[in-house]
């Protein structure tokens, strides 16, 4: 139980695919512009995810090494055909506005990474719960994003107004620009977040209190 409750935690907090390991950028900055696509994104990267981790680690010793990293992408190129087809079938809007990115989740760094680095280590329970926690890293974060855009860009949420009749929405934020800047804001919120926890309990000089003009560190470098 401690193994998959910190799988969890790894994948939303300690290795967030978006606001700390920086992976996914490309689906992360395009398909963002409203908290529909980025829960949308998230939800499908969650499933190829999550099967694809199983898959791998059902299989991890019979893979040759040679020929391991072709093998993943044919596994996960399989389980996005499906989710690919299952979403154009059942939620038509939500896949004419993903459009390409859907099976561009094929070469996306996160599911790749996961693959190669836990998964192919690694007992198939531990695997989906890694493959759990990540995804739903991934799609805190683009939602997060999303709900954020397309309420300063649109003065709505999922597509409930939100904003009175009077805001004027600001249209930089559903475009690229708005973007990049939403993402550094909340990439700095996040480390701001991490680093007040990490100094939470530091007392006197046992650590980093945040303090770099009473660092008893700042002697070791100038004498050096």
């Amino acid at each position: 139980m401690k193994g998959i409750t910190e799988r969890l935690y790894n994948g939303i907090v300690k290795e967030n695919p978006t606001f700390v390991l920086m992976l996914g950028m490309c689906p992360t900055l395009a398909v963002t512009t409203s908290a529909k696509n980025g829960i949308g994104m998230g939800f499908a990267t969650l499933v190829v995810l999550v099967l694809s981790n199983f898959m791998i680690s059902l299989l991890r010793k019979i893979i040759p090494d040679a020929v391991r990293v072709p093998v993943y992408i044919t596994i996960i190129a399989s389980f996005v055909t499906v989710i690919e087809m299952v979403m154009h079938a059942y939620v038509k809007s939500l896949y004419d506005s993903l459009g390409i990115y859907i099976p561009l989740i094929v070469v996306n760094c996160i599911i790749l990474g996961r693959a190669e680095s836990y998964a192919n280590k690694n007992g198939p329970i531990l695997s989906i719960f890694d493959g759990i926690g990540i995804g739903l890293g991934f799609t805190l974060g683009l939602t997060s994003i999303g709900i954020i855009r397309e309420l300063l860009g649109n003065g709505t949420i999922f597509g409930l107004q939100i904003m009175p009749k009077s805001y004027e929405p600001v249209s930089i934020f559903v475009m690229a620009p708005g973007a990049f800047l939403i993402l550094a804001l909340l990439c700095a919120l996040q480390n701001k977040l991490k680093l007040k926890g990490a100094n939470r309990h530091v007392k006197g000089n046992g650590g980093c209190g945040g303090d770099c003009s009473t660092c008893p560190m700042k002697e070791v470098e100038n004498d050096g």
